[in-house]
């Protein structure tokens, strides 16, 4: 018989496994590894969101529910993007997914034809280029840098539109480097979109994790709601990473065409979980707001500490992530990585596994304990004082 291998589909035989999955792996079989990798909160979910999934179990809430999701649940979602500023009917133009994940995946494969260029800034999380080529689209990445704070300009999204360009996708604020976008930069934006007639998925799952300026959500901004899927979800806000739960909205076409997809591979997102998220929409408000409080504490911590120890940051603005400098180590990403898990247990990950834009950088997700972080710095600023860089005054050009 010939080689399992060539019956598997070759788009997906050539998508390399996660980066970030691999550092986690080699942490994990490591003892006394302290993880500035995976994007997790460290937070158990808020007890109140845990037992109303306890309470639904005893009542015996364990049905499908709709495709759509809970109704209670949209009309709440419905209500938190209301206050964002965009309006939607909860039953039509909302669709409960399992995690953001499943909704990226649908709203592209709703979207792209084979052969369609979506257009994805770069840094940006790991699954965006592998699920526009499940999708058939051709990824055309935008490259952001440091020295712009890593945010996507208009004239860089005017540089790569061919009329093959279909769809954007956005995620601010952004994962891995912590960057935002204030509305002045999304509405030079939104100008280019509409010019050209694109079309945007717009990831706002750090959205609530916003410490500088004010998020906005792109759909609202003039014109954009036609034209736009935002995703969001209650992974990160809520710590609640393992329910898996996310959600999309936009126009009754495009939520009507997800749900097609939808009903045919999920049928629907777990019950147990839209319950706990109905109950942290209602009421988890004042737990968010602590834990978004201890990450601003911990973001200053990390930007302060790596540049005492000589690796240039910029501050990040939102979600939980830095994204220092390593590239006057003379070390690549990976070898830095790699050398400093081996070194001194501290997992980081490499910029470049997040694509052009994040070579000579690593993401640290600073989701962990002060002690931790602390710990982690002194670790960090041991490794570089062997290689004669700490505290060095080096100055990203």
């Amino acid at each position: 018989m010939s080689k399992w291998s060539n019956y598997i589909n070759p788009t997906v035989r050539q998508i390399p496994p996660s980066g970030i999955r691999r550092f986690f792996d080699l942490a994990a079989e490591m003892e006394g590894v302290i993880s500035l990798g995976v994007g997790e909160p460290d937070f158990v979910t808020p007890w109140h969101i845990r037992e109303a999934c306890i309470y639904s179990l005893h009542r015996g809430s364990t049905t499908y529910t709709s495709n759509h999701g809970l109704l209670e649940l949209r009309e709440e979602i419905a209500n938190y993007l209301g206050s964002q500023g965009v309006h939607y009917n909860p039953k039509k133009e909302i669709l409960v997914t399992v995690g953001v994940s499943e909704a990226l995946d649908l709203a592209l494969r709703t979207l792209v034809c084979p052969g369609d260029e979506v257009i994805i800034p770069t840094p940006c999380y790991v699954s965006y280029l592998p699920c526009t080529e499940l999708a058939g689209g051709v990824p055309v990445t935008v490259a952001t840098s440091m020295e712009d704070q890593f945010r996507l300009t208009a004239d860089k999204l005017e540089a790569v539109i061919t009329p093959k360009s279909k769809v954007l996708l956005l995620c601010f604020p952004n994962n891995p480097t912590g960057a935002i976008m204030d509305r002045q930069n999304l509405l030079n934006i939104a100008e280019v979109v509409r010019k050209h007639d694109l079309l945007v998925i717009s990831d706002e799952i750090y959205d609530r994790l916003t410490y500088t300026g004010h998020h906005t959500c792109f759909a609202s901004l003039p014109g954009m709601q036609e034209r736009t899927i935002v995703l969001n979800g209650f992974s990160k806000a809520y710590a609640m990473t393992g329910w898996r739960l996310g959600y999309a909205a936009a126009n009754e076409e495009f939520i009507a065409a997800m749900t097609k997809i939808h009903q045919y591979t999920m049928l629907c997102a777990p019950i147990t979980a839209q319950v706990s998220a109905l109950e942290a929409l209602r009421h988890g408000k004042s737990a968010m707001q602590d834990m978004v409080t201890q990450y601003n504490r911990r973001r200053r911590l990390v930007v302060h500490g790596f540049k005492e120890i000589g690796l240039p940051c910029f501050e990040p603005g939102g979600a939980f992530y830095a994204f220092p400098y390593i590239g006057h180590t003379g070390l690549t990403a990976a070898e830095f990585a790699e050398s400093l898990l081996l070194e001194e247990k501290v997992a980081v990950i490499p910029g470049d596994v997040f694509g052009p834009g994040g070579e000579g950088c690593v993401r640290c997700s600073y989701a962990s304990s002060l002690e931790d972080l602390t710990e982690a710095l002194q670790r960090m600023g041991r490794f570089l004082k062997r290689r004669g860089l700490h505290n060095s005054k080096v100055v990203y050009l």
